[in-house]
């Protein structure tokens, strides 16, 4: 889990809203984008104040406007994306895994 460290955090908060199958629409606060093994991944967390863990997803390309997000099966590529986010922002954020 990730928990905002508020006095280093950029005010700017970009807010994206995901809509799933069922049509339920969420926003969520953006975090980053972590490059990996050749693909790109978002880091997400629910804008709520009881949101409890960042979000990882893959980004995959509509067209060169519009991208999707899709869920990843793998949980190893989703950890190493976690450690790559935490080492890159251990001053924004106190992790407590």
């Amino acid at each position: 889990m990730a928990e905002l460290n508020n006095e280093n955090y950029e005010e700017d908060v970009i807010i994206v809203e995901l809509t799933d199958d069922d049509g339920v629409t969420t926003e969520f606060e953006y975090l980053d984008t972590i490059a990996y093994d050749g693909e790109e991944y978002v880091v997400l967390i629910e804008n709520d104040e009881d949101a409890e863990g960042v979000i990882i997803l893959k980004i995959e390309s509509v067209d060169d406007e519009n991208e999707s997000y899709i869920g990843i099966e793998d949980e190893d590529t989703v950890q190493k994306i976690y450690e790559i986010f935490k080492e890159a922002h251990k001053d924004d954020f106190e992790f407590t895994d």
